[in-house]
């Protein structure tokens, strides 16, 4: 029988508030304008061409996790040329690296460079390839984030510098094994940032001076690291909670205030708290690496949580680079299992897993042991069609319920230019706008058109 959350969160699936006033045809931030991973838009082919993907265009770019940005007709593409240093991607060693992080201004018709920001950045972190952290586009301003805390306010007519700041000199905070990696959200008139340091995991910025309003939570577990997962915000009881996983626990914050108003320990391994928590109606489910997934009521003002479920690596997700997904109707929830490397089934209502496949992540059936299996997985909009990236560079197209994964067609996208323990892969989220998806590499950004005929 379907509870009365599943049927709320049927009737009302737009829990997550949008970052960004932005065009229903713009991706101008990570996961799109409402960060949910929805693609609002009609119009779009029913399968893909057997003879090859339709390039509009292709231009040649340099290092970047960070997928790009879509708005009002540009993209924003935040990239990293290296002029010293040699990339070894080791998991627990950092590369010293020489070089520019650079944001790009383009064309979106065309792909011509419109303008570009560019500082000079030594890095010092694992998997040094480049910024992590999408461009976050707000009307006239532009944030960014670097993977060793540069956080800057751009206007987006000329590049020109607003405000910026320096986590590293302005609040002390240590850079991330892994590089800063939690896009910034913007809400109203506040810029919110997982930042680090003792008392500023999470800091609230003016988002026009870039005053400071708050800060708070402190990580002691991981020596004050800040982990990776982006800060999001929901409405709950009539109210907005800003939501920040770090490595010791998932908290609901009063965004106005910084006030801690919940938390539920949950400590996955590495301090690798990377996947955004998935609002379902009145619920919440969380998932990090190598630790357990909890599925918990969102208590009232004063309330506890109230955890419904909690799982296992093995029995329900832990989630790594890509975030999880709940179908249209609520009745499951879509996400990457790390360890097993497998796109699976979670039933909302016990935990339990209701299928699991290779299929999307490796592009074979089967039990690779491989580990951090990767695809992007985006919903067409409140349909039961997703557009999957797989880590193999494949654009897939498929069909995803609770009774399995039903693939419609795939093809080559962009070429794995990344590295993962010996592997080739491609580990950026793409853009889905203007009837397109727009990807990239470490070499090439590239416009695929995707519009019905």
């Amino acid at each position: 029988m379907v509870r009365d959350w599943l049927l709320r969160f049927a009737l009302s699936p737009a829990c997550l508030l949008s970052a960004a006033i932005a065009d229903a045809d713009d991706w101008p931030q990570w996961r799109g304008p409402e960060r949910d991973g929805v693609w609002r838009t009609e119009g779009l082919v029913e399968t893909l061409p057997e003879e090859g993907l339709d390039y509009v265009w292709r231009i040649p770019v340099n290092y970047g996790y960070a997928g790009p940005a879509v708005a009002d007709g540009a993209v924003y593409l935040f990239e990293y040329e290296k002029t010293e240093g040699e990339v070894t991607d080791r998991p627990g060693d950092r590369d010293k690296l020489t070089g520019i992080e650079r944001l790009r201004k383009l064309d979106a018709d065309t792909g011509d460079e419109l303008w570009r920001y560019e500082y000079d950045r030594d890095y010092f972190i694992s998997y040094p390839s480049g910024p992590r952290c999408t461009p976050t586009v707000d009307g006239e301003r532009v944030y960014i984030l670097g993977a060793e805390g540069d956080l800057a306010c751009l206007k987006t007519a000329d590049g020109s510098v607003v405000w910026k700041k320096s986590f590293v000199d302005d609040f002390k905070a240590p850079t991330p094994l892994w590089g800063h990696s939690s896009h910034p959200l913007v809400d109203g008139d506040t810029l919110y940032c997982l930042v680090g340091g003792e008392g500023s995991v999470v800091v609230a910025f003016d988002k026009l001076t870039g005053e400071e309003k708050w800060r708070a939570l402190s990580t002691p577990l991981m020596k004050n690291e800040v982990g990776y997962c982006p800060p999001s915000m929901i409405e709950h009881d009539g109210k907005k909670v800003l939501v920040v996983f770090d490595p010791e626990a998932v908290c609901g914050l009063d965004p106005a205030t910084g006030e801690v108003l919940w938390s539920v320990p949950i400590e996955p391994s590495y301090g690798m708290s990377i996947a955004q928590p998935l609002p379902m109606g009145d619920r919440l489910f969380v998932t990090g690496y190598g630790g357990p997934s909890v599925f918990f009521s969102v208590p009232d003002g004063g309330g506890e949580p109230e955890v419904v479920w909690s799982g296992t690596p093995k029995t329900s997700a832990s989630s790594a680079n890509a975030s999880p997904i709940a179908g249209p109707d609520g009745q499951a929830i879509y996400a990457v299992e790390a360890n097993g490397s497998s796109l699976v089934a979670i039933d909302p209502e016990n935990g339990e897993r209701l299928w699991e496949t290779q299929k999307p992540t490796f592009g074979k059936e089967g039990r690779d042991r491989a580990r951090h299996g990767t695809v992007f997985v985006v919903r067409q909009g409140e349909t039961d069609r997703y557009w999957l990236t797989s880590e193999t560079g494949h654009l897939i197209l498929a069909r995803l319920t609770p009774a399995g994964y039903e693939e419609i067609a795939r093809q080559p996208l962009v070429e794995p230019t990344g590295d993962a323990f010996g592997r080739p892969v491609l580990w950026s989220h793409p853009a889905f706008a203007n009837k397109a998806v727009f990807a990239r590499n470490d070499k090439e950004l590239v416009r695929v058109n995707l519009a019905a005929e």
